[in-house]
């Protein structure tokens, strides 16, 4: 059986912010065809700096990639435009929600759909998202501003869905929303990667349920990748269970912090 072929490759990437501020050092990962990857770490691990140099909306924040490379099957896309980016079917949700306030959902949904030509295909995606996220449908005349949460972040990803991607980036999906709505997210990730064949890279704060839907997941700390493996293989891990799941007790130190530990008691032994 053939390996899946790999979509995304980060090559020790360095990424600096103001010219002076260094925020990603020498990371790399890799997203194969069809997988859900989870990017996981705390507040200001560098996640989402990750996904923005995937996404080229590093400029934006008067950042840059300063090293190594990214590829998108193996073409380097570092110098194209996130519009570009969008035609070759990568398409990022911020963190956040990021939906137009004033327009209906909607109106939100064919914003999303400003690549596509052909009125037919506009309106079969729509009937598309609408059977994902049946609740969009119910509300597709009311403003995005007056919609709960877990209805914006719905928004945000059915619109997303609207150009037909093949490579979704999702910045912190879970963030601000109570644990049923965050599993009903999940679920409809699941329902997406494995019905319409879209490979998701999810940068996630909630360890536990991402592992709980990934293939694949990368732990960050401090800008760098501190360990990676199979989805299940990091549910099991006890460093992971301790630092990420809160599954341990005592004081929780860095996971980088108690890796150097455990190797200086080797040398030391």
């Amino acid at each position: 059986m053939n390996s899946p072929s790999i979509v995304l490759n980060v090559n020790g990437i360095e990424v600096i912010y103001n010219h002076v501020i260094l925020v990603l050092k020498g990371v790399s990962l890799q997203v194969a065809q069809g997988q859900i990857v989870a990017l996981l770490g705390g507040n200001g691990a560098g996640k989402t700096t990750t996904l923005r140099a995937i996404s080229n909306l590093l400029r934006a924040e008067r950042g840059e990639v300063t090293k190594g490379s990214i590829a998108l099957r193996e073409e380097r896309i570092e110098n194209l435009t996130p519009a570009d980016l969008v035609k070759r079917g990568v398409v990022q949700v911020m963190e956040g929600r990021h939906c137009f306030a004033h327009l209906t959902i909607e109106e939100n949904l064919l914003a999303g759909a400003y690549i596509l030509k052909s009125q037919a295909q506009i309106s079969a995606n729509l009937e598309k998202v609408y059977a994902y996220f049946p609740r969009l449908k119910t509300r597709r005349t009311s403003q995005a501003a007056y919609t709960s949460g877990g209805e914006q972040q719905m928004c945000a990803i059915g619109r997303a869905l609207m150009s037909n991607p093949s490579v979704m980036l999702l910045d912190e999906p879970s963030m601000g929303l109570a644990p049923q709505i965050v599993e009903e997210v999940f679920e409809i990730i699941k329902d997406l990667n494995q019905k319409e064949g879209v490979t998701f890279l999810v940068a996630e704060q909630n360890t536990n349920m991402a592992l709980q839907y990934a293939d694949y997941g990368y732990i960050m700390e401090s800008g760098r990748i501190v360990m990676d493996g199979a989805a299940a293989e990091l549910r099991n891990n006890e460093d992971v269970k301790e630092f990420y799941l809160g599954m341990g007790g005592g004081q929780r130190k860095s996971f980088k912090e108690v890796k150097s530990y455990k190797r200086r008691k080797r040398w030391l032994a």
